[in-house]
């Protein structure tokens, strides 16, 4: 069945909460507590992060080196070094981000609160940085989000008590003590409140892992409810009241700027990878310099791209605000470098997914990297070679699309290519950006995917069936109910050449064994048979076994006809370890290609 793509999905399930709270410390009723259960795939308010690239994420506060132990001391620093927001908005611009995450209320940096705040319990600003930074954002087109933690336990980190309970147990009129998780969960809870009335504009809430007070309040429903054009971000939990699953500083994978290897949900839900830009060192300034990864970021930045993924970069500002001179030279060079290659990154989703593209991953001689496709127009692709092939011959898989022309898109040169046998080959190559050559690929629409295919399968989970695998819709999926050996058969509806199968599985499992508990449920070992009754199969056409590797995959057989095609799988990547993906095998589409697409070769 011809893959559809999908440039929105539908917004299958909505919040609806129309009770206007007014109490914020009472719990949520229980029709708001039900509402705010099904997952939001999509909602207007998330546009602007489906439209970034990423995010400058900017730990800062009052255990910023120096650290200051007095609140007003903090202040006067600050605002004695000169802080500025629009510093901080125009470092974010260099990055090509759009969006701002503010952690200043964390839970190692003294839980300061940089906006006036009439709730006493920790340091809270005169000054109102939080809305200046807002207004300057707001003016340049970005957004700023602000970290709220849950954390009380580093209350007297460094020896110093960061937390005030005697304040805040006056003003609420009862014994509360903050240092305990479910006294900081009022203290945090009320402060949430606050922001939101104060700051209409704000871009919403990045969460750093959830709080049971905020919980058996239905916190995030109100949040929801009062202000239904802000985000809610979660760190390395995929909440479904949440708008995105933020994913921590991920290591481990080869090559390794490759980050989105370690994530572990499927698109459209949207999803950030939060890292590092000197890779060593605290999430704040502690006092030293390190140098900035050149290779390592702009990899990361461009595979996340690859992977329709947020990329949110950390850098460690000072206490006037601004960075240290490695990052900030880092900045400087990353606004030129980027600049030329724009258009490959903005306004792109992920290729060899849901919204269809080129093969990305592992090339061939070594070469790796990812593919970008145009949202306002499919027909308009990217290469992004970020580790060369060690030849100066590129082959990527096609994905059945028909090439019309490649050109590198730095210099606007023509590029020698040919297409044959489901490959785009891209000849003469030479003189490799140290980071990042990319390749402007104008395809003409797709070709030799055969439409109207019916699907089954041996075994199935309940609600996922096998049609699912083959509707066009990747918001629907096949599920094995962990069954193997298990056989998927496509029924073409009449004798037809079979030249091969394609494949897009569902990308909720990481790429590699990161551990004996979180592994890879992908296709491992295969057979694929053909038949004209959907009797007598005769023996395998071919047998193998599939890497496990995120994006589309494909299976070249030796063309023969036939009215049935069934691919038997035998094993998957994950280890009996894991017992939540063992055996486990989800298919979101699965096509047949009767022949390979041509181009009009160079």
């Amino acid at each position: 069945m011809q893959q559809r793509k999908r440039w929105a999905a539908t917004v299958f399930l909505a919040f609806a909460i129309m009770l206007g709270l007014t109490q914020p410390s009472a719990p949520a009723s229980p029709q708001l507590a039900a509402a705010a259960k099904p997952l939001d795939l999509e909602n207007p308010r998330q546009d602007f992060l489906r439209g970034s690239v990423g995010g400058l994420f900017l730990h800062w506060g009052q255990r910023t080196a120096p650290a200051h132990t007095n609140c007003a001391d903090w202040e006067n620093d600050v605002t004695g070094g000169g802080w500025t927001p629009d510093y901080w908005v125009k470092e974010a611009q260099k990055l090509h981000t759009q969006y701002l995450v503010l952690a200043t209320f964390h839970s190692r940096l003294g839980y300061a609160r940089p906006w006036p705040s009439k709730i006493p319990g920790s340091c809270s600003t005169k000054r109102d940085f939080l809305g200046e930074l807002t207004a300057a954002a707001k003016a340049k087109g970005l957004k700023v989000i602000l970290y709220m933690t849950d954390d009380p336990q580093w209350h007297n980190e460094g020896g110093h008590e960061w937390l005030d309970s005697d304040a805040y147990s006056s003003y609420k009129g009862k014994t509360v003590d903050l240092t305990t998780r479910d006294g900081f969960g009022q203290f945090s809870y009320d402060n949430f409140f606050e922001v939101m009335d104060r700051y209409p504009d704000l871009g919403g809430f990045w969460i750093d892992n959830d709080n049971a007070y905020w919980e058996s309040h239905d916190l995030y429903a109100q949040i929801q409810q009062k202000r239904p054009s802000y985000t809610l971000s979660n760190n390395n939990e995929d909440t479904p009241i949440m708008d995105m699953i933020s994913n921590e500083q991920k290591t481990g994978m080869s090559p390794s700027y490759d980050y989105p290897q370690a994530t572990y949900t499927a698109a459209p839900r949207l999803t950030e990878a939060d890292f590092k830009l000197p890779s060593s060192g605290a999430w704040w300034y502690d006092g030293s310099n390190p140098t900035v990864d050149k290779m390592l970021t702009l990899g990361r930045l461009v595979t996340n791209a690859g992977s329709s993924v947020k990329a949110l970069m950390a850098e460690t500002a000072q206490v006037d605000g601004r960075f240290p001179s490695n990052q900030a030279d880092f900045n400087n060079f990353a606004d030129s470098y980027l600049d030329p290659i724009r258009e490959s990154l903005q306004g792109t989703e992920g290729g060899g997914y849901m919204y269809g593209g080129l093969k990305p991953g592992f090339w061939n001689d070594g070469a790796h990297g990812v593919t970008t496709i145009s949202k306002r127009d499919p027909n308009r692709q990217y290469v992004h070679v970020l580790t060369p092939p060690s030849t100066s011959t590129l082959r990527i898989r096609d994905n059945g699309y028909r090439i019309a022309s490649v050109t590198n898109l730095r210099t606007g040169a023509a590029v020698s290519w040919s297409q044959s046998g489901g490959v785009l080959t891209l000849n003469g190559l030479g003189n490799w950006d140290p980071y990042d050559t990319v390749f402007k690929v104008t395809t003409a629409g797709r070709q030799g995917i055969l439409p109207g295919v019916r699907v089954s399968a041996s075994a199935s989970a309940s609600g996922h069936g096998a049609s699912a695998a083959g509707d066009g819709d990747h918001l629907t999926y096949w599920d094995s109910n962990k069954t193997l050996p298990v056989d998927l058969t496509f029924d073409l509806g009449s004798s037809k050449k079979v030249q091969y199968i394609g494949l897009n599985q569902r990308e909720d499992s990481v790429a590699y064994a990161r551990s004996d508990t979180e592994q890879s449920a992908r296709i491992k070992g295969y057979q694929v048979f053909l038949s004209n009754d959907g009797t007598n199969w005769g023996s395998a056409v071919k047998t193998g076994e599939l890497p496990s590797r995120r994006g589309i995959q494909g299976i070249d057989l030796t063309a023969a006809n036939a009215r049935y095609v069934r691919l038997e799988i035998d094993s998957t990547w994950a280890a009996a370890t894991d017992t939540a993906r063992y055996k486990r095998l989800r298919i979101d589409e699965a096509w047949i290609g009767t022949a390979y697409a041509k181009g009009s070769a160079s």
